[in-house]
């Protein structure tokens, strides 16, 4: 039985009590698992190849039984992308937790993606696709900013309580509870400045024209070249905020060619000023590095927050 002929209600992603269970209920009765293929990638999931008698193949993202909500947040996040229709992402089969032999683990089933040679015009698609995502209509997920539910940056918590008011999202939810978690690593010097940085935070950022649905982790190691040679979104943290962020983070680590700059500015131009605002929003991810990774990141944020106060 072919996953794709199944028929689910995509509006409520099954949850199963077992992966076999998962298994029967999408392939029938006689499924079996008759290779299993560890994949690399990732350093907070393990990633599972795993080929069916079905003829199926299926990708396997597992964690500890207790991190169950790393996989139920990212299937929603991936949901609300999803439904944008603006910009593909892997097709979710399911969430769900096993007791295991030895450990029980929490797993995410998705459709195994075959990657293709990416078109020519690879980049300029994946702008404009994603500016079609920024502009889609957020309302019926949250009136203003934030998200369904909290999800997660890396292995971070990502706080996504509602605002109206984007600059404090941004701040509260953002900039503030990773300051806070950082916190032993600050001087009372640098405290001075933070304090200062967040209460004067709408001098600096501005609120969008709307807001838009974010991916929310946006580099390069979380876009894949799908079988159509075309961009697909994985690994999400996704919100609901300030496009701006997302472009922000494209630019962090090493950045996207510039046609892909280029093309997103032609199908939806940003506001004025974004390039002195860019490195404050890469404060969030560099905050977070700090607090996943250590004081490597310490400099840059200092630096950052220099650059303001």
């Amino acid at each position: 039985m072919n996953y794709e002929n199944k028929k689910t209600d995509k509006s409520q992603l099954p949850n199963y009590n077992s992966l076999a269970a998962a298994l029967v209920d999408l392939f029938g009765t006689s499924v079996a698992i008759t290779q299993t293929d560890r994949l690399s990638g990732g350093d907070i999931n393990k990633a599972y190849g795993l080929t069916l008698n079905t003829g199926d193949k299926i990708f396997m993202k597992a964690n500890a039984k207790s991190n169950a909500a790393f996989f139920t947040s990212e299937a929603a996040g991936l949901q609300a992308i999803a439904a944008t229709k603006a910009i593909k992402t892997p097709e979710i089969l399911c969430t769900g937790t096993d007791d295991g032999e030895d450990v029980g683990y929490s797993f995410l089933l998705l459709k195994f993606i075959k990657s293709a040679s990416p078109r020519k015009d690879y980049w300029e698609i994946f702008a404009r696709e994603l500016a079609t995502m920024h502009k889609a209509d957020t309302s019926a997920i949250v009136k203003g900013f934030g998200f369904s539910q909290d999800n997660f940056l890396g292995a971070n918590p990502q706080i996504n309580t509602q605002t109206t008011k984007w600059i404090d999202f941004f701040r509260e939810n953002r900039l503030a509870p990773q300051f806070k978690k950082a916190d032993s690593y600050f001087t009372p010097e640098d405290r001075t400045k933070i304090t200062k940085l967040l209460d004067n935070l709408d001098r600096f950022l501005v609120e969008p024209e709307n807001p838009s649905l974010l991916h929310g982790d946006l580099w390069a190691g979380n876009v894949m070249c799908g079988p159509d040679g075309k961009a697909m979104l994985i690994d999400p943290a996704t919100y609901i905020g300030h496009r701006e962020a997302d472009l922000a983070m494209t630019e962090l680590f090493g950045g996207f060619p510039p046609s892909f700059y280029d093309a997103y500015r032609e199908a939806f131009p940003l506001q004025s000023g974004y390039e002195d605002r860019h490195d404050l929003y890469n404060l969030y991810q560099l905050l977070n590095h700090l607090n996943l990774f250590g004081p490597t990141y310490l400099g840059p944020v200092l630096s950052i927050v220099g650059e303001y106060v």
